[in-house]
């Protein structure tokens, strides 16, 4: 798995957390690890971006961005509004495999869902991830409607025969609600791949150095970590099957 896409089912559902939990916990298992935003929307040239946010929290990780668009859009439309050229899958692919020329692992993250399109030609992250033929991991949130909108997001994986390695919830809460409780078992079946993993809903204003160590128990040992699903829907769900 020289190559990783990860993507999510919308935005805002702890993709780039995600990200960096991958990170820390490959680190951790002694890979290289460069992280590639394909395209940084809702964010000025001074502030950090989010492949900058997952090196502050993950580590010694290679960043890179391809492009940088203030408006908070998707990266065809905030590129048409600020002038600027869009980013094509292409751009995505050839970056992320030079990347891997001197990394164990790439991760790229997308911005928001898998079918934002990137250019005015329509292009997406999924994509890149054919052309890169690389397996692609979905962030989903915990929540009541997740089920739907993971389930379209690998629908389209399948439709388009890419892998869809498994799903992360971005975002676990401390206080886990029934839908969420009920998710745990749901989601699998709703992605047709496995769960694997569960980040808290603090992970992000974790000490890095906290949250490095933490990584690995966040996520499966397919991501590194040492998570097993069965373990925490138990846990999570008490008395409740």
């Amino acid at each position: 798995m020289p190559v990783l896409v990860i993507t999510g089912t919308g935005t805002e559902v702890g993709k780039t957390v995600a990200t960096a939990a991958v990170a820390a916990s490959a680190l951790a298992a002694g890979r290289s690890v460069a992280v590639l935003k394909a395209a940084q929307t809702g964010v000025r040239e001074d502030e950090r971006g989010d492949a900058a946010e997952v090196a502050r929290l993950a580590g010694d990780v290679t960043t890179a961005e391809l492009a940088r668009y203030p408006d908070p859009l998707a990266p065809a439309t905030a590129a048409r509004r600020a002038g600027r050229a869009p980013v094509h899958p292409q751009d995505v692919a050839e970056a992320a495999a030079k990347l891997a020329t001197d990394h164990d692992l790439v991760l790229v993250e997308g911005a928001g869902g898998l079918l934002v399109r990137f250019d005015a030609s329509g292009g997406t992250l999924a994509d890149a991830a054919r052309l890169l033929g690389a397996p692609v991991l979905v962030v989903a949130t915990a929540g009541l409607g997740t089920l739907n909108t993971t389930e379209l997001t690998a629908r389209e994986l399948r439709a388009r025969q890419l892998e869809l390695l498994g799903v992360v919830i971005g975002s676990w809460p401390a206080v886990p609600d029934l839908a969420c409780r009920c998710n745990l078992a749901d989601l699998p079946e709703s992605a047709g791949a496995p769960l694997l993993g569960a980040l808290p809903e603090s992970a992000a204003a974790l000490p890095p150095a906290t949250f490095r160590t933490a990584a690995p128990d966040w996520l499966a040992p397919r991501l590194y970590g040492t998570w097993d699903a069965e373990a925490f829907r138990v846990r999570e769900s008490p008395g409740r099957g």
